[in-house]
C-alpha cells in the first residue's frame, strides 16, 4: 500500500518531510523559492513516477507510474487512488481546456485523449504512415495545437515499423508537423508563458536544454541550445519541464531540480531524496511544485 501524508497548505495529505535541499547560484533563487520551504515526501512505494499534472478544477493531482501501467489519482483528501489501469504505459499528461486528459503512450504508441466522462480516443499514432515510437510527453497550447516528444524508449524491441528517428512533433487540425528529428532522445517539453518559445530537453549526451521559436502562425523555427548541462555534477538527465507565468524555467536534470531565469542563467537547484524525472505547478494557489522521481512523489512550496 502506498504510503499517504497530511498537506495542510493545499489540502494533501503529507507524510515525510526533509530539511533544506537548496543548492544558490543566485540570490534571485531565493524571490521563487523560500529558504525554509522544506521537500515534503507525498507518496512511495511505486516503480517509476512520471507525468505529473494538476487538475485545478477538481484540485486533484495525476500522476504516471510507467511500469506498473496505472495512472494514480492523489484526491483532495489525500487519498491516492488508481485513475486509470491499463494505462498503456502512460508517461505524460496534460488536460485541454475542455478538461480532456491527454496522455503520451509508450506501449499504445500514441497521443490519447480520455474525456471527463471517460470516453477515450486516439489524436495521433503515427508520422506519415509510420507509427509512433512511444511518445513521452505532451503539452497543448491556447489555440488547442499539440506538442508531443517520441524517443524510443517505451517501443517494443521487435517492432519493424519504426521511424528510424526520434522526434519533436506538432499536431494541429489533424495534420502532423515534424518539428525536429535531430536530437537524441527528446524527451519532456514545454512553451513560455508568450507561446512563442518551445523548450526541448534531450535526455543522454549532450545533456541539453533546447528551444525553438514559435512563429504567430504556429511555425515552428530552427533550434538553438538554451542550456547545456552536460558538465553539471549530480545524477538524472534534461528530463520534464515546466515554465512559471514569469517565464522561469523549472526543469528536472542533474542533480535535480534545475531553476533557470528565462535568459538561460541557473539561479540554482533543489534537491530530492530521489532522482527527479517531472514536474507540474499545483495547488489551490498554484504556488506548490510536484515532483516525480523514481518511487516517490514530492512536494515543495514556492514563493
Amino acid at each position: 500500500m502506498k504510503r499517504l501524508v497530511l498537506i495542510l497548505v493545499t489540502s494533501f495529505c503529507l507524510s515525510s518531510i526533509y530539511g533544506q535541499h537548496l543548492d544558490i547560484n543566485d540570490p534571485a533563487l531565493l524571490a521563487l523559492v523560500d529558504e525554509e520551504s522544506p521537500v515534503i515526501k507525498v507518496s512511495d512505494g511505486y516503480q517509476f513516477t512520471e507525468g505529473p499534472v494538476w487538475n485545478n478544477e477538481e484540485q486533484s493531482l495525476l500522476f504516471s507510474d510507467i511500469p506498473a501501467n496505472t495512472i494514480y489519482k492523489v484526491h483532495p483528501t489525500g487519498e491516492i487512488s488508481a485513475f486509470r489501469n491499463p494505462s498503456q504505459n502512460a508517461n505524460g499528461l496534460t488536460f485541454d481546456k475542455a478538461g480532456n486528459l491527454l496522455i503520451a503512450e509508450h506501449s499504445g504508441r500514441k497521443i490519447s485523449s480520455l474525456s471527463p466522462e471517460g470516453n477515450y480516443s486516439t489524436i495521433v499514432d503515427n508520422y506519415n504512415g509510420v507509427a509512433l515510437n512511444s511518445p513521452n510527453d505532451v503539452i497543448i497550447d491556447s489555440k488547442g495545437a499539440i506538442y508531443f516528444t517520441d524517443p524510443p524508449y517505451g517501443r517494443p524491441k521487435n517492432a519493424t515499423d519504426t521511424l528510424g528517428f526520434n522526434g519533436v512533433y506538432r499536431f494541429f487540425n489533424g495534420k502532423t508537423q515534424l518539428i525536429t528529428d535531430d536530437l537524441y532522445r527528446p524527451n519532456g517539453l514545454a512553451l513560455s508563458p508568450d507561446e512563442r518559445t518551445l523548450y526541448v530537453a534531450n535526455s543522454g549526451q549532450p545533456k541539453l536544454f533546447m528551444k525553438y521559436p514559435v512563429s504567430n502562425s504556429g511555425k515552428v523555427g530552427k533550434g538553438k541550445v538554451f542550456y547545456n548541462a552536460s558538465l553539471l555534477k549530480g545524477e538524472g538527465n534534461p528530463d520534464g519541464i515546466k515554465v512559471d507565468q514569469q517565464g522561469n524555467i523549472f526543469a528536472t536534470g542533474p542533480g535535480g531540480v534545475l531553476v533557470f531565469s528565462p535568459d538561460a542563467k541557473l539561479l540554482g537547484t533543489i534537491k530530492f531524496p530521489e532522482t527527479p524525472a517531472n514536474l507540474t505547478f499545483g495547488g489551490a494557489d498554484m504556488k506548490t511544485l510536484y515532483v516525480t522521481a523514481r518511487t516517490g512523489l514530492y512536494s515543495i512550496r514556492l514563493k
